[in-house]
C-alpha cells in the first residue's frame, strides 16, 4: 500500500518557512542595533588606529590578494592568523604600525602554503610574538623553510595545534576544531578557530575542505558562528552545504584576490551562501574588512 505523506511534507514546509520568517526577523533587528552600534562608533570617533574600549573585539581581514591574513585585537591582546603571501608582508607590517600592535600573543599559521605564511617570515622577524601556533605537518618548500627557520632564530615557542584545545589573550577567546589527527590533503589540515565574545561569535576556517568540515561537523562541538570566514577562499572544495547549515552564519567573508587564476569564488559556493540569505563580504571588492564587536552586536566599520 502507498503510503500518503503529501500532509507531512506540507507541515515540514510550514515549519521549514516559519523557522525562515523568524531568521529573517532576528537578521532584521540584529542589523538595525549594527547600523545603531556602527553610527555611535563612528560618531564618537573611534579609529582602527586608536586604543578599543575595555570589552571591544576588531576583527580585520587584511586584503592581501589571493591569500589570507586576518588580525583580532582587543585594548591590550592581539592574535594574527596567516599573512598572505611573502609580497604583502608590508601591508601586514603596516597595518600592525596603524593599530600601534607592538606584541602577538599569537600567531596561528593555519597551514604551511605560501598563501598563508609567505608574509608572517618578515612579520615574525619584525614583531614581538608570544607563541606560533600550528598545525603538525611540514611542506618541503622554501617559504616553509625560511618561516621556520626565523621562528627557530627568534627562538619562538611552538605550540601544536589539535581539535578541542582552547587558546586565550585577554578576552579574545578561541576554540580550536581542526584538524584532527593526520589528512591526506594539507588543506585539511589546516587550523579552524572558533571565536566567542559574549553573544558573538566567527568562525576561521584557513583552507580547510570537505573532510575537516566533516569532522568538524560529526565531532558535535558548536560550529554555529554569526561571522564565517569561508574556507580556501571560496572555493568548491570547501563550504559544503551540511557545514554552511551547521555554522548557520548571517556574514561570510572571502580573501580573495581579483580576477584569480582559480576562478574563486567558484559558483557552487555563492549559491550556497546566497540560498541562505547571508551577507557576503569579499575583498577583492572591498578591500581590508574590519568588524568590531563588544560581545552583544557586530559592527563593520
Amino acid at each position: 500500500m502507498e503510503r500518503n505523506n503529501k500532509g507531512g511534507g506540507i507541515r515540514k514546509k510550514q515549519e521549514k518557512q516559519g523557522i525562515s520568517q523568524r531568521k529573517q526577523k532576528a537578521f532584521f533587528f540584529t542589523t538595525l542595533l549594527v547600523l545603531m552600534f556602527a553610527l555611535i562608533y563612528n560618531f564618537l570617533g573611534f579609529r582602527q588606529e586608536l586604543a578599543l574600549g575595555e570589552n571591544y573585539i576588531m576583527v580585520t581581514f587584511l586584503d592581501v590578494g589571493q591569500g589570507e591574513s586576518i588580525l583580532l585585537r582587543s585594548n591590550a591582546h592581539a592574535v594574527l592568523i596567516d599573512g598572505g603571501e611573502h609580497r604583502y608582508r608590508q601591508v601586514i607590517l603596516d597595518y600592525l604600525h596603524l593599530s600601534d600592535v607592538r606584541h602577538i600573543d599569537y600567531v596561528i599559521a593555519t597551514h604551511p602554503h605560501s598563501d598563508h605564511i609567505g608574509g608572517l617570515i618578515t612579520v615574525l622577524s619584525s614583531v614581538s610574538v608570544g607563541q606560533v601556533v600550528m598545525p603538525d605537518v611540514t611542506h618541503n618548500t622554501t617559504t616553509f623553510d625560511n618561516f621556520v627557520s626565523v621562528i627557530e632564530n627568534r627562538a619562538i615557542p611552538i605550540r601544536i595545534a589539535h581539535a578541542g584545545d582552547s587558546i586565550q589573550a585577554g578576552i579574545i577567546n578561541l576554540k580550536v576544531l581542526a584538524p584532527y589527527g593526520t589528512q591526506a590533503r594539507l588543506n585539511d589540515m589546516s587550523v579552524v578557530v572558533r571565536m566567542e565574545h559574549g553573544q558573538t561569535s566567527f568562525l576561521f576556517t584557513g583552507d580547510a575542505e570537505s573532510a575537516s568540515e566533516r569532522q568538524m561537523v560529526s565531532s558535535g562541538m558548536n560550529l554555529s558562528s554569526n561571522v564565517l570566514n569561508v574556507g580556501h577562499h571560496g572555493s568548491r572544495t570547501s563550504t559544503t552545504e551540511i557545514f554552511l547549515n551547521a555554522v548557520s552564519p548571517d556574514i561570510a567573508v572571502i580573501s580573495l584576490g581579483r580576477n584569480n587564476q582559480f576562478g574563486h569564488p567558484h559558483h557552487e559556493v555563492m549559491e550556497r551562501l546566497q540560498s541562505q540569505n547571508i551577507t557576503i563580504l569579499r575583498t577583492d571588492e572591498l578591500g581590508t574588512i574590519q568588524m568590531i564587536t563588544n560581545g552583544y552586536v557586530i559592527a563593520i566599520v
